[in-house]
């Protein structure tokens, strides 16, 4: 190696065939898969994928910076690897290899995946000996998220592979959830169009998916291009916590999601080729404020502005399941993820040391990790017996002050204040007394009851995922074994040879 490069290696032992994964990595979607969800990426520019010559070109936000990246793509060897060059980017030099081994010991339906990344800081000695191991650190975190990802997302794609790839359809997939399922779908094998208003089109357009057009301002969607999609994934509609509850936002909460719901389902319900299944957004607000008690799908609706907005969502998807559409109604919880929802608002000022409760902190919290409501709303496509409503929360919901002492661990500050049930009252009116005060404890039992697997069924596992903290300690360092051996999991930096 020449002098001050630097070399680097993980692998994993993934449950798939080599081309499989392989194939994964060649769909559009793989590289926002791949993206940490603690960095803050944007991809700018991809042409010709994964091939020899092809080009990807994204920034990277550090401090108040966006630093450029290119790369060049290269070394394409069908189902078994390619590289990427960095072109223009942080690093003096950056190759980084990516193999699809068979398993060593023969079965088929095993592989490895192993990364390899030959780099070299700037300033030569100087830049290793000062940033060496914090570079280390860096890889190490990301390829362990990367790993766990991939392995995560075929693992869940192969449990449906007896059925056809689905075309896909799918409104609100620039919001926080969407922007998450799509490219999850995209690198599944699933064809997924984008069902959007023309200024929003540019979001996915580095994907190369295809955009349909509807405005539900003015009742116009584009119903010839919905015809014959497989799945239709309604996510669409204004954030409930995003300012107070004035007349008007009201208003526009009641028509980006109610009044979205009827025009698509109006027009679903005369198409000549109809979905076979309708995911459509709802929300555990539906069951009110109700303290203690466990709610479960077979729970009656409660009181409140957020109840009877639920009511009225899940009514306007009646067309849909009156011409025979299967209807779910993913009652959401609160959706945790680095990228926006709650915990995007309030992990800065926990990260500061100014994070604490709501109020007295009883109220329950109904969570759920984001990979988890991606992946459960992933089930709700294929698993035939449900429908109407399914709670897409996690098994073990949190009182608010368990969820603030759990994040404050987790981000090893402390979180002692309390912002007082007066404040929200005055300060936000009837959307911080329904939302930050009120909560539900909120169970997922048509989940668990049709065997869906959680990966983070509690509250610190999903925050040390989404974050990039899965363990406490960090692992030993290791030797790479001889290719042929059967290590599972490995992330090993070296140093110079």
């Amino acid at each position: 190696m020449p002098e001050s490069e630097q070399r680097f290696i993980a692998r994993v032992k993934v449950q798939c065939p080599a081309h499989e994964l392989f194939a994964w990595h060649q769909r559009p979607g793989a590289f926002q898969r791949l993206m940490p969800p603690w960095e803050r990426l944007k991809v700018l520019s991809s042409q010709g994928g994964i091939r020899d010559g092809g080009r990807l070109v994204f920034a990277v936000k550090k401090g108040p910076f966006w630093l450029p990246w290119e790369a060049l793509h290269g070394g394409y060897v069908e189902d078994r690897e390619f590289t990427d060059t960095q072109e223009r980017g942080p690093f003096s030099a950056w190759k980084h290899t990516h193999r699809c081994l068979p398993d060593s010991q023969g079965r088929p339906d095993f592989c490895a995946l192993e990364d390899e990344v030959r780099y070299r800081l700037p300033m030569g000695r100087v830049g290793q000996a000062v940033g060496g191991r914090t570079a280390r650190r860096m890889l190490a975190r990301m390829f362990a998220f990367r790993h766990r990802r991939t392995r995560d997302d075929l693992e869940r794609h192969a449990q449906f592979a007896e059925y056809p790839r689905q075309r896909v359809v799918v409104s609100g997939g620039t919001g926080f959830l969407g922007s998450a399922l799509v490219p999850f779908l995209a690198a599944g094998g699933h064809r997924v169009d984008l069902l959007c208003r023309p200024e929003s089109s540019a979001r996915f357009a580095t994907m190369g998916l295809k955009t349909l057009s509807w405005d539900p301002g003015s009742g116009t969607i584009d119903a010839d291009a919905v015809d014959g999609a497989d799945v239709m994934v309604h996510l669409g509609g204004r954030g409930v916590a995003d300012s107070r509850w004035t007349r008007g936002v009201k208003e526009d909460l009641i028509r980006s999601r109610v009044e979205s719901t009827a025009l698509l389902c109006r027009t679903i319900a005369q198409l000549p080729k109809k979905p076979r299944v309708l995911l459509c957004a709802s929300a555990v607000g539906v069951y009110g404020a109700r303290g203690d008690e466990p709610l479960t799908e077979s729970s009656p609706p409660g009181d409140g502005f957020l109840a009877d907005l639920a009511r009225r969502w899940e009514s306007a998807t009646e067309p849909a399941r009156d011409a025979g559409v299967r209807v779910v109604n993913l009652r959401i919880g609160v959706v945790l993820g680095t990228g926006g929802g709650a915990l995007g608002k309030v992990l800065l000022p926990f990260r500061m040391g100014l994070g604490g409760r709501f109020g007295d902190g009883r109220q329950f919290m109904p969570w759920i990790a984001l990979d988890d409501a991606v992946g459960a709303i992933h089930h709700c496509m294929f698993v035939e017996s449900l429908s109407g409503p399914v709670n897409i929360v996690a098994p073990r919901p949190e009182r608010n002050a368990d969820f603030a002492a759990t994040l404050a661990r987790v981000v090893k500050r402390p979180s002692g204040l309390t912002l007082p049930s007066w404040a929200i009252r005055t300060m936000l009116g009837a959307m911080g007394r329904e939302v930050l005060l009120g909560g539900s404890r909120a169970l997922p039992s048509r989940l668990t009851d049709s065997q869906f697997q959680f990966l983070h069924p509690d509250l610190e596992s999903g925050l040390r995922a989404e974050l990039g903290l899965a363990s406490t300690a960090p692992a030993p360092p290791v030797r790479v074994p001889e290719r042929g051996t059967s290590n599972s999991t490995l992330a090993v930096p070296s140093g110079s040879e």
